[in-house]
């Protein structure tokens, strides 16, 4: 994936809704790479952008990362079994 075009999917606010997110994309099989200012991630603050995380993943992969991010479930769709 090197010299791979990656484009933004998605802003989150904080690490720990950017990891949530990439967990949901990778349990789809899609790349991801984040982007984020230290600042934010270091003094924990999410004021004017600071602490944004910006969502990447390939631009192959946009159009089934916004897909997989419009998707919601409700609990009876999941099985828990598993």
């Amino acid at each position: 994936m090197e010299g791979e075009k990656w484009e933004t999917v998605h802003t989150a606010s904080g690490m720990t809704n950017a990891n949530i997110i990439v967990g949901r994309l990778k349990a789809e099989g899609i790349p991801t790479k984040l982007r984020y200012e230290a600042a934010g991630i270091i003094y924990a603050i999410t004021i004017d952008g600071l602490g944004e995380v910006n969502i990447m993943v390939p631009a192959a992969h946009l159009e089934k990362a916004r897909t997989v991010l419009s998707t919601s479930y409700k609990d009876e769709d999941i099985d828990w079994e598993r």
